[in-house]
């Protein structure tokens, strides 16, 4: 009898920010169902997203087969506690985190030399991670927590910039090579490649070569959705790619849903759907910005007039911060004269849970991937306002190449808001509307569904997304 083959072993090291770690544990257990050791590397102040969401889930077993490494955070470059990309941007100590995260080079080389994996899945913000497995000889793919489309566009704005044509801010650029017609202007490019920031241009650059040096890229979509930027990713840009999403459908009962969002989602969860399941099908809209987003007081009180003026059921969430300072922006009286028409969420929802309701019939979203990916995968048209990051090219794919959502207006990128960026009441009214009456509504809610299907349908046996992760495993297995 010859030996039993020795279990693969896969270690996953996400950036610490909510964004990127939710998506990775989910990619863990993808991996666990298919016998796969896994090991995910964090910090202590970290380390209870992970527990905690894997406390609540049904499949205790898997939960059980997830194993974590520590790693010590290193002092003096941020205050104690600050692990989390979500509170850096919030000290704007986002550059000093970075610094401090890329000093966790001589933990990982020896972890890795002391277990020997046969693969190091790391965030695409850890491009040093590519060398310290190369010392090992153990392959390193490259996490991207966005869309092939964003991918490929911020690519081709990075190498060719487009946006040194125009002579305005306002005037329209069209991103070259790729399949759409993808107009925007100058103001919604990052600030810092516009401005041609040294520090964050040599950053992007440093990722874009531990890219092409790496194993190649594992990608949170599927073929179907955007299969012509998939394959401009792979033949144009020279990528290796495996998609395996949405990975968020592998979250199948409402405890694996509901803990996405941590355990206050968990605490709010009876509350959302009591109160969702006594509305009407497709009659409510659901706001929501993210874990990073930032908005001013002046703006929030301009969502909340535009809602009062709408008159239309709503599910709101608000972040802890901003509901610190609720008297500031919220309209007098707001909260009891929407009583029974809108619901404010306060911190983390049960976003899995309130998309995939029969009761919700638009999402207004800052178009972070994850947020994108979910309400595709419920079948929801979206209202899209973008701010920074990937957002206003995420913008683009759902709006222009599928066609189900409506652009807000928003204008410049930006992280931090400011009264250049502020969209007022009536711009919120008109795209609401424009998303939730009409022939084209519908037409936009059909191709909705019918993405919905094609994501479940990834995810199945055989499907794109299952096919591609076999492939993957397999050649891990006989590298």
């Amino acid at each position: 009898m010859g030996k039993k083959p020795k279990q693969l072993h896969v270690v996953f090291f996400p950036c610490m920010a909510h964004g990127h770690m939710i998506p990775i544990l989910d990619i863990a257990r993808l991996f666990i169902v298919r016998g796969v050791k896994t090991t995910i590397i964090t910090t202590p102040v970290n380390l209870p997203i992970f527990t905690n969401a894997l406390e609540h889930t049904k499949k205790a077993e898997e939960a059980s087969m997830i194993n974590f490494e520590i790693f010590k955070f290193p002092p003096n470059l941020l205050p104690d506690g600050c692990e989390n990309l979500n509170q850096a941007v919030k000290l704007s100590t986002m550059r000093n985190f970075l610094m401090a995260v890329m000093m966790l080079n001589e933990q990982l080389e020896k972890f890795l030399e002391k277990t020997r994996p046969n693969c190091l899945v790391a965030d695409m913000f850890l491009p040093w991670t590519t060398e310290c497995a190369g010392k090992i000889k153990v392959p390193r793919l490259v996490f991207h927590g966005t869309s092939y489309f964003a991918l490929c566009a911020e690519e081709i704005v990075r190498l060719y910039k487009p946006y040194k044509i125009v002579s305005t801010d306002e005037e329209t650029i069209i991103i070259p090579s790729l399949a759409h017609e993808i107009k925007m202007s100058r103001l919604q490019i990052s600030e810092y490649i516009m401005e041609e920031d040294t520090h964050f241009l040599n950053a992007v650059k440093a990722m874009k070569e531990s890219e092409l040096n790496s194993y190649g890229v594992i990608v949170n979509s599927f073929y179907d959705l955007e299969h012509d930027y998939a394959d401009f990713f792979s033949k144009e840009l020279g990528r290796r790619a495996w998609h395996i999403g949405p990975v968020s459908l592998y979250n199948t009962s409402i405890e694996d849903k509901a803990q996405r969002g941590g355990l206050q989602a968990l605490k709010d969860e009876h509350e959302c759907l009591t109160w969702l399941n006594s509305k009407q099908e497709k009659s409510v809209i659901y706001i929501c910005f993210g874990s990073v987003a930032k908005l001013t007081a002046s703006q929030l009180l301009e969502i909340a007039a535009g809602l009062e003026a709408l008159e239309q059921d709503f599910i709101w969430v608000v972040k802890n911060e901003e509901d610190e300072k609720s008297q500031e922006w919220l309209p007098p009286g707001f909260e009891q004269i929407m009583e029974g028409k809108g619901l404010i969420v306060r911190g983390w929802a049960p976003q899995l849970l309130i998309l995939e309701h029969k009761a919700i019939g638009a999402f207004v979203t800052h178009c972070g991937w994850n947020s994108i990916l979910e309400s595709i995968s419920a079948g929801v048209p979206m209202v899209t306002w973008p701010g920074g990051a990937e957002q206003f090219y995420n913008e683009q794919l759902v709006t222009v190449v599928l066609k189900v959502g409506v652009p807000i207006g928003a204008k410049k990128w930006s992280y931090v808001p400011n009264a250049d960026d502020f969209v007022k009441r009536d711009a919120l009214i008109k795209a609401l509307r424009e998303v939730m009456e009409g022939n084209e509504a519908q037409e936009r809610r059909n191709r909705a569904k019918m993405l919905k299907k094609m994501a479940l349908k990834a995810v199945e046996k055989d499907g794109s997304s299952y096919s591609s992760l076999s492939a993957l495993i397999n050649e891990l297995r006989n590298y």
